[in-house]
């Protein structure tokens, strides 16, 4: 069996991306908000009001996990410094395993968000 090495610089590249997104994710969700709040002006009809609260309870909903996988990120972001601290450049198999899962959050949330606006696309483009 042959064994990977994994640097913490390696690491630290991926969460840097990761932390770009999710303030990207974060500018967006603003700029649906705004949306959200033209759209309340426009219209009076029930079942366009109760889209217009789905859609800002998505939001919030995922503005929440945004600001958790932040969390997440910066959590590893310390663990690392600690182990990098230590002279530790090379991280062990637990401390990899959790990234990678965390790396699968990621991929999970960014279809879950990539769905969430096209249907808030098509919402829009429908009402506006």
């Amino acid at each position: 069996m042959e064994t990977q090495v994994i640097y913490n610089t390696d690491l630290h590249f991926e969460h840097k991306l990761w932390q770009r997104e999710l303030t990207f994710w974060e500018d967006e969700l603003k700029s649906f908000n705004n949306r959200l709040s033209e759209l309340v002006t426009r219209w009076t009809d029930k079942k366009i009001l109760a889209q217009l609260d789905y859609y800002q309870n998505q939001f919030i909903l995922h503005g929440t996990v945004i600001d958790k996988l932040q969390e997440n990120i910066t959590m590893h972001e310390v663990n690392m410094s600690a182990h990098y601290k230590k002279d530790e450049d090379v991280l062990n198999y637990s401390f990899v395993k959790k990234h990678i899962e965390f790396r699968n959050k990621m991929e999970t949330q960014r279809h879950i968000y990539s769905e969430l606006k096209k249907d808030f696309f098509r919402f829009i483009s429908k009402y506006m």
